[in-house]
Protein backbone atom coordinates (compact mmCIF):
# COMPACT_ATOMS: atom_id res chain seq x y z
CA UNK A 1 0.00 0.00 0.00
CA UNK A 2 1.39 3.35 -1.01
CA UNK A 3 0.43 6.40 1.01
CA UNK A 4 0.45 8.92 -1.83
CA UNK A 5 -3.27 9.02 -2.46
CA UNK A 6 -6.12 9.73 -0.09
CA UNK A 7 -8.15 7.15 -2.03
CA UNK A 8 -5.78 4.46 -0.73
CA UNK A 9 -5.08 5.71 2.78
CA UNK A 10 -5.54 3.05 5.49
CA UNK A 11 -8.16 1.12 3.56
CA UNK A 12 -6.73 -2.18 4.78
CA UNK A 13 -8.72 -1.99 8.01
CA UNK A 14 -12.25 -2.41 6.72
CA UNK A 15 -13.69 -2.74 10.19
CA UNK A 16 -12.17 0.58 11.18
CA UNK A 17 -13.53 2.14 8.01
CA UNK A 18 -17.03 0.88 8.78
CA UNK A 19 -16.89 2.35 12.28
CA UNK A 20 -15.78 5.66 10.81
CA UNK A 21 -18.72 5.98 8.44
CA UNK A 22 -20.42 8.68 10.54
CA UNK A 23 -17.16 10.63 10.69
CA UNK A 24 -16.62 10.20 6.95
CA UNK A 25 -20.11 11.54 6.26
CA UNK A 26 -19.48 14.51 8.57
CA UNK A 27 -16.24 15.28 6.72
CA UNK A 28 -17.94 15.02 3.33
CA UNK A 29 -20.80 17.22 4.53
CA UNK A 30 -18.34 19.91 5.59
CA UNK A 31 -16.59 19.85 2.21
CA UNK A 32 -19.92 20.05 0.34
CA UNK A 33 -21.00 23.01 2.49
CA UNK A 34 -17.73 24.87 1.95
CA UNK A 35 -17.75 24.17 -1.79
CA UNK A 36 -21.36 25.32 -2.17
CA UNK A 37 -20.74 28.45 -0.11
CA UNK A 38 -17.63 29.39 -2.14
CA UNK A 39 -19.52 29.21 -5.45
CA UNK A 40 -22.93 28.41 -6.85
CA UNK A 41 -25.00 25.56 -5.32
CA UNK A 42 -25.16 23.99 -8.80
CA UNK A 43 -22.47 21.29 -9.34
CA UNK A 44 -22.53 21.86 -13.12
CA UNK A 45 -21.42 25.46 -12.52
CA UNK A 46 -19.21 24.76 -9.48
CA UNK A 47 -16.30 22.32 -10.13
CA UNK A 48 -15.34 22.05 -6.46
CA UNK A 49 -18.91 21.17 -5.49
CA UNK A 50 -19.07 18.58 -8.26
CA UNK A 51 -15.85 17.02 -6.93
CA UNK A 52 -17.25 16.99 -3.38
CA UNK A 53 -20.44 15.29 -4.54
CA UNK A 54 -18.43 12.64 -6.43
CA UNK A 55 -16.47 11.93 -3.25
CA UNK A 56 -19.72 11.62 -1.29
CA UNK A 57 -21.21 9.21 -3.82
CA UNK A 58 -18.02 7.13 -3.72
CA UNK A 59 -18.70 6.62 0.01
CA UNK A 60 -22.36 5.74 -0.65
CA UNK A 61 -23.58 8.89 1.05
CA UNK A 62 -27.37 9.10 0.58
CA UNK A 63 -28.68 11.64 -1.91
CA UNK A 64 -30.79 13.29 0.81
CA UNK A 65 -27.67 13.91 2.91
CA UNK A 66 -25.94 15.55 -0.05
CA UNK A 67 -28.91 17.80 -0.78
CA UNK A 68 -29.21 18.78 2.90
CA UNK A 69 -25.51 19.71 2.99
CA UNK A 70 -25.93 21.98 -0.04
CA UNK A 71 -28.97 23.64 1.53
CA UNK A 72 -27.20 24.02 4.87
CA UNK A 73 -24.41 25.99 3.16
CA UNK A 74 -26.78 28.93 2.74
CA UNK A 75 -28.39 28.53 6.18
CA UNK A 76 -25.10 28.34 8.12
CA UNK A 77 -24.03 31.90 7.39
CA UNK A 78 -22.10 32.63 10.60
CA UNK A 79 -19.66 29.71 10.41
CA UNK A 80 -16.54 30.35 8.34
CA UNK A 81 -14.21 27.43 7.60
CA UNK A 82 -10.58 28.04 6.74
CA UNK A 83 -8.38 25.68 4.75
CA UNK A 84 -5.10 25.07 6.57
CA UNK A 85 -2.32 22.66 5.53
CA UNK A 86 0.14 21.11 7.96
CA UNK A 87 3.34 19.25 7.09
CA UNK A 88 5.37 16.93 9.26
CA UNK A 89 7.44 13.78 9.55
CA UNK A 90 6.65 10.31 10.80
CA UNK A 91 8.54 7.13 11.71
CA UNK A 92 11.23 6.06 9.20
CA UNK A 93 11.45 9.66 8.00
CA UNK A 94 8.24 9.59 5.95
CA UNK A 95 6.75 12.92 4.92
CA UNK A 96 3.11 13.67 5.76
CA UNK A 97 0.75 16.38 4.50
CA UNK A 98 -2.43 17.05 6.47
CA UNK A 99 -5.25 19.11 4.96
CA UNK A 100 -7.83 20.60 7.32
CA UNK A 101 -11.02 22.64 7.24
CA UNK A 102 -11.37 24.53 10.50
CA UNK A 103 -13.35 27.28 12.18
CA UNK A 104 -10.65 27.60 14.86
CA UNK A 105 -7.06 27.59 13.60
CA UNK A 106 -5.51 27.54 17.09
CA UNK A 107 -7.53 24.48 18.17
CA UNK A 108 -6.68 22.56 15.02
CA UNK A 109 -2.96 23.40 15.15
CA UNK A 110 -2.77 22.19 18.76
CA UNK A 111 -4.58 18.93 17.96
CA UNK A 112 -2.47 18.16 14.89
CA UNK A 113 0.79 18.98 16.71
CA UNK A 114 -0.21 16.81 19.69
CA UNK A 115 -1.18 13.89 17.42
CA UNK A 116 2.20 13.98 15.67
CA UNK A 117 4.04 14.11 19.01
CA UNK A 118 2.06 11.29 20.64
CA UNK A 119 2.60 8.93 17.71
CA UNK A 120 6.31 9.16 16.96
CA UNK A 121 6.21 12.09 14.55
CA UNK A 122 6.87 15.79 14.60
CA UNK A 123 5.17 18.77 12.98
CA UNK A 124 7.35 20.70 10.55
CA UNK A 125 7.23 24.09 8.89
CA UNK A 126 5.12 24.83 5.82
CA UNK A 127 7.13 23.67 2.82
CA UNK A 128 9.25 21.17 4.76
CA UNK A 129 7.46 18.21 3.15
CA UNK A 130 5.37 19.44 0.21
CA UNK A 131 8.43 19.75 -2.06
CA UNK A 132 8.55 15.92 -2.02
CA UNK A 133 5.05 15.75 -3.51
CA UNK A 134 3.37 16.92 -6.70
CA UNK A 135 -0.02 18.63 -6.67
CA UNK A 136 -2.05 16.80 -9.33
CA UNK A 137 -5.56 15.95 -10.40
CA UNK A 138 -6.64 12.33 -9.80
CA UNK A 139 -9.64 10.57 -11.33
CA UNK A 140 -10.72 7.06 -10.32
CA UNK A 141 -12.83 4.47 -12.10
CA UNK A 142 -13.81 0.99 -10.91
CA UNK A 143 -11.71 -1.85 -12.32
CA UNK A 144 -14.75 -3.39 -14.02
CA UNK A 145 -15.60 -0.15 -15.87
CA UNK A 146 -13.19 -1.07 -18.70
CA UNK A 147 -9.92 -2.92 -19.29
CA UNK A 148 -6.59 -1.22 -18.65
CA UNK A 149 -5.80 -0.64 -22.34
CA UNK A 150 -9.17 1.01 -23.02
CA UNK A 151 -8.82 3.32 -20.01
CA UNK A 152 -5.23 4.17 -20.89
CA UNK A 153 -6.05 5.08 -24.50
CA UNK A 154 -9.09 7.15 -23.53
CA UNK A 155 -7.22 8.97 -20.78
CA UNK A 156 -4.12 9.81 -22.81
CA UNK A 157 -6.20 10.98 -25.74
CA UNK A 158 -8.15 13.26 -23.39
CA UNK A 159 -4.92 14.79 -22.04
CA UNK A 160 -3.99 12.71 -18.98
CA UNK A 161 -0.37 12.51 -17.82
CA UNK A 162 -0.38 9.01 -16.32
CA UNK A 163 -2.65 6.01 -15.71
CA UNK A 164 -2.29 3.33 -13.03
CA UNK A 165 -4.55 0.29 -13.38
CA UNK A 166 -4.87 -2.57 -10.88
CA UNK A 167 -7.48 -4.89 -9.40
CA UNK A 168 -8.50 -1.99 -7.13
CA UNK A 169 -9.38 0.26 -10.05
CA UNK A 170 -8.00 2.78 -12.53
CA UNK A 171 -6.35 5.98 -11.32
CA UNK A 172 -5.80 8.69 -13.92
CA UNK A 173 -3.37 11.53 -13.18
CA UNK A 174 -3.52 14.95 -14.82
CA UNK A 175 -2.51 18.57 -14.33
CA UNK A 176 -4.58 20.34 -11.66
CA UNK A 177 -5.99 22.85 -14.11
CA UNK A 178 -7.12 20.04 -16.45
CA UNK A 179 -9.00 17.95 -13.87
CA UNK A 180 -12.55 19.00 -14.62
CA UNK A 181 -11.96 19.22 -18.38
CA UNK A 182 -10.67 15.64 -18.27
CA UNK A 183 -13.65 14.42 -16.22
CA UNK A 184 -15.96 15.92 -18.85
CA UNK A 185 -13.92 14.47 -21.73
CA UNK A 186 -14.07 10.95 -20.26
CA UNK A 187 -17.83 10.99 -19.58
CA UNK A 188 -18.78 9.66 -23.01
CA UNK A 189 -16.33 6.75 -23.08
CA UNK A 190 -16.09 5.77 -19.39
CA UNK A 191 -19.04 7.46 -17.67
CA UNK A 192 -18.99 9.28 -14.33
CA UNK A 193 -15.86 8.54 -12.29
CA UNK A 194 -15.91 6.92 -8.87
CA UNK A 195 -13.91 9.86 -7.55
CA UNK A 196 -12.12 12.95 -8.81
CA UNK A 197 -10.04 15.32 -6.74
CA UNK A 198 -6.86 17.36 -6.44
CA UNK A 199 -4.33 15.42 -4.38
CA UNK A 200 -0.73 15.44 -3.19
CA UNK A 201 1.16 12.64 -4.98
CA UNK A 202 4.51 11.54 -3.58
CA UNK A 203 7.42 11.74 -6.00
CA UNK A 204 9.06 8.75 -4.32
CA UNK A 205 7.71 6.34 -1.70
CA UNK A 206 9.72 5.12 1.29
CA UNK A 207 9.43 1.38 1.92
CA UNK A 208 8.65 0.57 5.55
CA UNK A 209 8.00 -2.74 7.29
CA UNK A 210 7.98 -4.38 10.69
CA UNK A 211 7.66 -2.13 13.71
CA UNK A 212 8.12 1.02 11.60
CA UNK A 213 5.16 0.07 9.41
CA UNK A 214 2.96 -0.40 12.46
CA UNK A 215 3.98 3.02 13.80
CA UNK A 216 3.38 4.69 10.43
CA UNK A 217 -0.14 3.26 10.15
CA UNK A 218 -0.91 4.25 13.75
CA UNK A 219 0.18 7.84 13.13
CA UNK A 220 -1.71 8.20 9.85
CA UNK A 221 -4.86 6.75 11.40
CA UNK A 222 -4.54 9.05 14.43
CA UNK A 223 -4.19 12.12 12.20
CA UNK A 224 -7.16 10.97 10.13
CA UNK A 225 -9.21 10.78 13.34
CA UNK A 226 -8.71 14.47 14.17
CA UNK A 227 -12.11 16.12 13.65
CA UNK A 228 -10.88 19.01 11.49
CA UNK A 229 -8.71 16.85 9.23
CA UNK A 230 -10.06 16.32 5.72
CA UNK A 231 -7.18 14.47 4.01
CA UNK A 232 -3.88 12.83 4.94
CA UNK A 233 -1.14 12.10 2.39
CA UNK A 234 2.17 10.36 3.07
CA UNK A 235 5.07 8.97 1.04
CA UNK A 236 5.25 5.47 2.52
CA UNK A 237 4.96 2.07 0.86
CA UNK A 238 3.90 -0.97 2.89
CA UNK A 239 3.68 -4.43 1.31
CA UNK A 240 0.38 -6.31 1.24
CA UNK A 241 1.95 -9.06 3.35
CA UNK A 242 2.85 -6.63 6.12
CA UNK A 243 -0.59 -5.00 5.93
CA UNK A 244 -2.26 -8.37 6.41
CA UNK A 245 -0.09 -8.99 9.47
CA UNK A 246 -1.07 -5.60 10.91
CA UNK A 247 -4.75 -6.32 10.26
CA UNK A 248 -4.66 -9.72 11.94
Amino acid sequence: MAGHSKFKNIQHRKGAQDKKRAKIFARLTKEIMVAAKMGLPDPDANPRLRTAILAARAQNMPKDNIERAIKKSSDDGDTVYEEVRYEGFGPAGIGIIVETLTDNRNRTAAEVRSTFAKNGGNLGETGSVSFMFDRVGAIEFEAERADAETVFEAAIEAGAEDVDSSDAGHEIICAVEELHNLVNALQDSLGEPRAADIIWRAQNDIAVDGEAAEKVVKLVEALDDVDDVQNVYANFDISEEVLQQLSA
